[in-house]
């Protein structure tokens, strides 16, 4: 990373890594369940210093502080704020948001709220929706709910390779990688995950709802990428999700699984171009029907001037 912002957000110190920070466009990234903002420096340098790349790290993972208070704060409503106080501290007033697993989902669920949609300029999700195999949710689930110790380093290593082996990870250099940016030393001198163990409770916590109509709601431009080996997300689901919102862009990552790492130019240039694209997609309609008419009409016309 380039530059370490500290937000507070409720008591809680919130980092944010930073990428390119001067550069004229801006995007957020946001990670999956048990990583950190971290794993987007290659995405950053493939995508260029023409963006800057906002990658903070959720509480409890990575940089951030871990919650005195897990099963009110390891919970989505509670990151939706925390995305929030992130897009303040930036004067960000709409910005393209791109997610992997945990971060897509957190991502829809604010382009799906009326107070929130206006922010997400546009959408991408990495491997989620709003639909996920129930098998593969109970194994990410009883993976992360459970504790993980290693005697060494390089056993550390060895479960992370096995374990993220869908990542699509190539060369020993970038598993050497990841495994410094996943690991915490214990007081005893074994070694652990760099997360809290307890954000695993959010399975158990978290208020079910209908993600489908959450999907329906948003009216942002949509693209969803897709490991082609994914335990998480089905081919006919991703089928389904264009059914609702027609103008979905999709992408399968052949020999990957949950989920692509965003690290080579096969998987960030269709995003480049999706994030770039000119082309007026939505007309007035499409704008979130909550708004009032002329506050509609003022963001269409704001949006188009800017193209």
């Amino acid at each position: 990373m380039d530059a370490l912002e500290l937000i507070r957000v409720r008591g809680l110190e919130v980092a944010v890594r930073v990428w390119h920070p001067t550069a004229p466009r801006t995007l957020i990234a946001w990670h999956g369940l048990a990583r950190h903002g971290g794993d987007f420096a290659d995405f950053a340098r493939q995508l260029g210093p023409g963006w800057r790349v906002l990658a903070p790290d959720t509480p409890g993972r990575g940089l951030s502080s871990w919650s005195l208070y897990p099963a009110h704060e390891y919970l989505y409503a509670h990151y939706m704020k925390v995305a929030v106080a992130v897009l303040d501290h930036f004067d960000l007033e709409t910005v393209p948001w791109v997610g992997t697993s945990m971060g897509g989902l957190l991502g829809m669920l604010l382009a799906a709220e009326p107070d929130t949609a206006p922010r997400i300029e546009r959408l991408v999700l990495n491997d989620v929706g709003p639909e996920l195999d129930p098998d593969g949710l109970a194994q990410l689930a009883l993976y992360f709910g459970m504790p993980h110790r290693f005697c060494t380093f390089g056993q550390l290593e060895a479960e992370l390779r096995r374990h993220y082996q869908g990542f699509g990870i190539q060369g020993d250099d970038a598993w050497r990688r990841l495994a410094l940016g996943s690991s915490r030393r214990l007081p005893d001198g074994s070694w652990t995950y760099h997360f809290d163990p307890r954000i695993g409770e959010q399975f158990i916590h978290d208020t079910p709802r209908d993600t489908w109509a959450d999907w329906a709601a948003i009216r942002c431009p949509l693209m969803v990428i897709r490991g082609a080996e994914s335990p998480l997300l089905r081919a006919d689901s991703v089928s389904r999700m264009a059914e609702v919102q027609p103008g979905l862009i999709t992408l399968e990552v052949p020999g990957c699984g949950h989920a692509p790492m965003l690290d080579r130019a096969s998987q960030v240039v269709p995003m480049a171009d999706f994030l770039t694209h000119r082309r007026w997609r939505h007309h007035l309609g499409r704008l979130h029907p909550a708004m009032p008419f002329w506050q509609r009409t003022w963001q269409w016309l704001h949006r188009l001037m800017r193209r």
